[in-house]
């Protein structure tokens, strides 16, 4: 049996995180791995049953919720003034709000759906650096979740695969001037995870592909499969954490050898 080392330190212990997009799977994932590193968690949604649910399912005192959409500015600023009126404080901001993206040749694509992936993927993460760093601690970290979308690119996602690459140049002008703070800003690209959120896209994207989307996609990666929520957080966790005290301006690939 695994004896617990009375010295360690949780990673996290003190510190408060805000996690966007907190009613999904990652969101969930990630907040429970906080929670046991010693975190008090803030989950951000606009999705108000999600959040009830996540909360629900992560059962402790120290996680809260409040509702707010991503791509509204105020609802940002008010989610970010939340986090200082109930803790005094953020350590940890977790950009993690997403939306499906539609699949169709672009030629076909719809202006309105793309108009709506760009507003979520790339306003939403830069109204969250925009009010985030306003208040963040100095020597916090900023983790944008992006995903493999944003490191390479397959037909029929041409704005979710915009969008995902357009985070990436967001996350590196704010690293440098976030840099003087000692603020750490990094991206992280899972590949595809086995959760509702990817099953949906691969529902729409089967159509375009010509054949089964799930399969095509674990034919790319080199593990095989689909990633789990759980083992993407533990990525998170270090990206939060001082674990990466001298990474900043990086693109982290947790995507099961997707891109190679």
């Amino acid at each position: 049996m695994r004896v617990p080392d009375p010295d360690r330190r949780n990673l996290l212990e003190g510190r408060v995180a805000l996690v966007t997009g907190g009613g999904g799977s990652l969101g969930r994932a990630t907040a429970r791995l906080f929670l046991k590193e010693g975190a008090r968690v803030v989950l951000a949604d606009r999705n108000v049953e999600a959040l009830k649910a996540a909360q629900a399912s992560l059962d402790d005192v120290n996680v809260s919720v409040v509702v707010g959409d991503a791509t509204v500015e105020a609802d940002v600023a008010r989610v970010t003034d939340n986090v200082i009126d109930r803790h005094g404080r953020l350590d940890v901001l977790v950009v993690n709000a997403g939306t499906p993206a539609s699949a169709a040749p672009i030629t076909e694509f719809d202006v309105a759906e793309f108009d709506r992936t760009i507003a979520v993927h790339v306003r939403g993460v830069f109204l969250a650096c925009k009010h985030g760093l306003r208040v963040l601690n100095d020597g916090g970290s900023v983790v944008i979740v992006s995903s493999v979308a944003g490191l390479r690119a397959d037909p029929g996602v041409s704005a979710h695969v915009a969008a995902e690459h357009a985070q990436v140049g967001l996350m590196r002008s704010v690293a440098k001037e976030a840099a003087p703070r000692r603020i750490r800003v990094n991206t992280i690209h899972p590949g595809p995870m086995a959760n509702d959120f990817q099953a949906g896209l691969e529902e729409r994207l089967t159509p375009v592909l010509g054949t089964d989307a799930a399969r095509f996609f674990n034919g790319q990666i080199a593990l095989g499969r689909h990633a789990r929520p759980e083992e993407i957080a533990k990525s998170v966790l270090y990206l939060a954490s001082d674990q990466s005290s001298f990474t900043t301006g990086s693109t982290l690939v947790v995507d099961g050898g997707m891109s190679i």
